[in-house]
C-alpha cells in the first residue's frame, strides 16, 4: 500500500521530474522541479493558496513516482519528453504531432543534390523551411530537376565518375550526368545557384534569362527550344505564385498567438524564414479554464519546440513565459539550436501587428472549429458525463470496456473486447478472444472465460491489460452482467456493470444496472453513445467471427488436397476468390494460377469430384 504521506518525507531535494498517478495506476500529471522535495510536497500541504487545477486533482493522486535528474534542464526535456508520452489528463497538452519537410541542397558535396526531408541535419548543407504547404514543396523540387536537371543518385562525385555508365534519368533527360563529366562542375554549380534561387523567390532574374534566351531561340526559327523555355517560365511563375511569399524584415522568427474556449484552444504560427513569410500553421492544445493565458502559451512552446527539427532566431509571442521558467527554456532552446535564441512579446511596432494578426487567425480557426469542438465534446465528454449521472456514480467515468460474444450454433465461438476512453474509440486497446474452452452456444460460459482472460492478464501486468475500466458494459441483459460480476469478484475488482438492451426491432433500449432499468432521453448524447458502443462491439466480434469461420472452412477443405500447401492453398484464394468458384474450376483454369502445377491442379480437381 503505497503511504503518501510516508513517500513525502522520502523524496530528495534534487532536481528531477515527479509522476502523479490515481488508483489505476493512470499517469494524470508530470512536472518538473528543481528540488523534488520542495515541489511535490506543496501539492499536499493546504489547498488555500493552490489553483483550481491543483485542488481538482490532488484528491485523485493516489500514488507518485520521481526521477532524478543532474539538472533542471534535463528535467525539463524529460517531462517534455513523458507529456509527449503519456499525454496526462491535468497536463496542457499539445494535440499536434506535425513534422514538415525541408528542401535541401547538398552544397557540402562537389556535384550538390536537391530533395525534400523531414530531418534537418548538423552536416553543412543548406535547408529551406519548415515548409507548411507540402505539396508546394514537392512541386518546387519537381521544377528544378525538370528545368536544371540537378542528379539524384547517391554517388559519390567526382570519386565515382566515369565508373558507371549514365543512369535512366540521364537517357529521359532528367539528368545532366555529371557522373560521366557531361558537364562541367561550373555549370552544374550554375544550375545549383539559379535553383537556390528559385526557392528563396528570386524568380526575377532567373524569368528575364530565360525570356531573353526565348526570344533568340525563337528569332533563331528553333521553335521546339523556345517552346521548352517558355514552359518552363510557365513552371516558375506557378512556384512564385504558391510561394505567396511576403517581405517582412524579420530574419529567421516565428510568431504565435492563440485564441480559446471550452478548455481548448487553438495556437497559430506563422514561420518567417529569410525575412520572409515561407507558410502558417494551426495546432489544437487543451487548456482548461484554470491555467493562465502563460501557462497555456508556455506549455505549447516547451512540447512545440522540444520536437520540432528547426528553431529560430527569434520568437515572437502574444504573452510572455511564465517567470520561473523563462530563463531555463531560453537556455534549452538555446542549446538545442547551437547559437542564442530569443523571446520577445511586442507592445507596438511591426512585431505587434504580426501578432495581433496571427491572434486574428486563430480566432477565425476557431470560429471556423470552435463550434465543431463544442459539438464533439458534447457528444463525448458530455455524453459519458450524462451515463454516469443516470448511473448514480461518483467516481469519474473515463475509461468503458464493452464486450459481446459472437458464434452460429455453437461454432467457430469468438468474444470481443472494445475500449472507448473520454467517449471516443481507442482502437489500439481493442481485443479479441477465440473461445478456447467452452464447446457449443453457451454464451455465459464464453464470457466468463474471456473476461477471466482479460483480468488475469491485468493482475499480471501484461503491458496491453493492465488498464482497468472505469465502467464495462456488456451486450446483453442479466446472464451477461452475472457472468461479468462473477469474474470481477473472483479477482476482488470492484467496478460496476451494466448491460446494454434492445427492444423488440434490436434497437437500443436502455441500460440494465443494478437490476433496474436506466432509461437515457433517446435524444441524449449518453443514449446515443450507449448506441455507438453497443453497435461497435457488436461489429467487432461479427468481423473476427467472420474471419475465423472463413479460416475455418478454408482449413476444412483446401487443407485435405493432397500437393496443397499454405502457398497453394493462399494463391488458389487470391486468384479465385471463394472455395464455390475452385470446386467449379477446370484444370487449365487452375494452372492459370502461379503456384500450380499439372500434378497439384489435377489433385485439386479430382478432389471436388470424387
Amino acid at each position: 500500500m503505497f503511504d503518501i504521506h510516508e513517500e513525502l518525507k522520502k523524496l530528495p531535494q534534487k532536481p528531477g521530474v515527479y509522476i502523479m498517478k490515481d488508483k489505476d495506476d493512470n499517469i494524470i500529471y508530470v512536472g518538473k522541479a528543481v528540488n523534488l522535495k520542495n515541489r511535490v510536497r506543496q501539492y499536499f500541504q493546504s489547498s488555500k493558496n493552490q489553483t483550481a487545477k491543483v485542488r481538482s486533482m490532488v484528491p485523485n493522486i493516489k500514488e507518485f513516482e520521481y526521477i532524478v535528474t543532474d539538472t533542471e534542464m534535463e528535467a525539463l526535456i524529460l517531462e517534455c519528453n513523458l507529456i509527449k508520452k503519456h499525454s496526462p489528463y491535468y497536463n496542457i497538452r499539445l494535440k499536434d504531432d506535425k513534422m514538415y519537410p525541408y528542401i535541401k541542397v547538398t552544397v557540402n558535396e562537389d556535384y550538390p543534390r536537391i530533395f525534400i526531408t523531414r530531418k534537418h541535419l548538423k552536416d553543412k548543407a543548406k535547408y529551406f523551411g519548415p515548409i507548411t504547404d507540402a505539396s508546394a514543396a514537392k512541386d518546387t523540387v519537381e521544377i528544378i530537376h525538370k528545368i536544371w536537371k540537378i542528379r539524384k543518385c547517391n554517388r559519390v562525385l567526382p570519386r565515382d565518375i566515369g565508373k558507371e555508365r549514365p543512369c535512366l534519368n540521364y537517357h529521359i533527360g532528367k539528368c545532366s550526368a555529371p557522373c560521366n563529366n557531361f558537364i562541367t562542375k561550373e555549370e552544374y554549380n550554375d544550375y545549383i545557384k539559379s535553383a537556390i534561387d528559385l526557392i528563396e523567390g528570386r524568380h526575377e532574374d532567373i524569368i528575364k534569362d530565360m525570356r531573353k534566351q526565348m526570344e533568340e531561340y525563337a528569332e533563331a526559327l528553333d521553335f521546339e527550344k523556345a517552346a521548352v523555355l517558355r514552359d518552363n517560365i510557365k513552371s516558375i511563375l506557378s512556384i512564385a505564385e504558391k510561394q505567396k511569399m511576403a517581405n517582412s524584415g524579420l530574419g529567421d522568427s516565428d510568431i504565435i498567438a492563440f485564441a480559446r474556449a471550452f478548455d481548448e484552444a487553438v495556437v497559430q504560427v506563422f514561420f518567417i524564414r529569410g525575412g520572409k513569410m515561407t507558410g502558417r500553421e494551426h495546432f489544437f492544445v487543451s487548456a482548461p479554464d484554470e491555467n493562465t493565458r502563460s501557462e497555456v502559451i508556455t506549455e505549447f512552446v516547451k512540447q512545440f519546440y522540444s520536437g520540432t527539427a528547426f528553431i529560430p532566431k527569434e520568437i515572437i509571442l502574444s504573452e510572455p513565459l511564465v517567470d520561473e521558467e523563462s530563463e531555463l527554456i531560453t537556455e534549452m532552446l538555446s542549446q538545442m539550436k547551437g547559437s542564442k535564441v530569443t523571446f520577445t512579446v511586442p507592445q507596438k511596432g511591426e512585431k505587434q501587428k504580426l501578432v495581433l494578426l496571427a491572434e486574428k487567425n486563430a480566432v477565425i480557426t476557431f470560429e471556423q472549429f470552435g463550434e465543431k469542438m463544442k459539438r464533439d465534446k458534447e457528444r463525448t465528454v458530455g455524453a459519458v458525463l450524462e451515463i454516469q449521472k443516470a448511473l448514480g456514480l461518483q467516481k469519474d467515468i473515463v475509461r468503458i470496456e464493452s464486450y459481446d460474444i459472437s458464434n452460429i450454433q455453437g461454432t467457430s465461438s469468438v468474444g470481443s473486447m472494445v475500449v472507448f476512453e473520454y467517449g471516443r474509440p481507442k482502437k489500439s486497446d481493442y481485443r479479441k478472444f477465440k473461445i478456447k474452452t467452452v464447446h457449443g452456444a453457451n454464451d455465459f460460459a464464453s464470457m466468463e472465460e474471456i473476461l477471466r482472460r482479460r483480468f488475469d492478464r491485468a493482475v499480471k501486468d501484461d503491458s496491453g491489460f493492465n488498464k482497468l475500466p472505469d465502467l464495462i458494459l456488456m451486450d446483453g441483459g442479466i446472464i451477461q452482467i452475472n457472468a461479468a460480476k462473477n469474474i470481477l469478484s473472483e479477482f476482488s475488482f470492484d467496478i460496476p456493470v451494466c448491460g446494454m438492451i434492445k427492444d423488440d426491432r434490436h434497437r437500443t433500449r436502455g441500460l440494465i444496472f443494478e437490476e433496474n432499468e436506466i432509461k437515457l432521453p433517446y435524444n441524449s448524447e449518453g443514449f446515443k453513445l450507449v448506441t455507438r458502443i453497443q453497435d461497435e462491439v457488436h461489429r467487432f466480434a461479427i468481423e473476427f467471427h467472420r474471419k475465423v469461420r472463413e479460416k475455418n472452412l478454408i482449413h476444412s477443405v483446401l487443407d485435405d488436397i493432397p500437393l496443397i500447401g499454405e502457398k497453394r492453398r493462399k494463391a488458389l484464394m487470391k486468384h479465385f476468390g471463394s472455395i464455390e468458384k475452385i470446386r467449379e474450376a477446370e484444370v487449365s483454369d487452375l494452372l492459370e494460377v502461379p503456384e500450380m502445377n499439372i500434378k497439384s491442379a489435377e489433385s485439386v480437381y479430382s478432389f471436388f469430384r470424387e
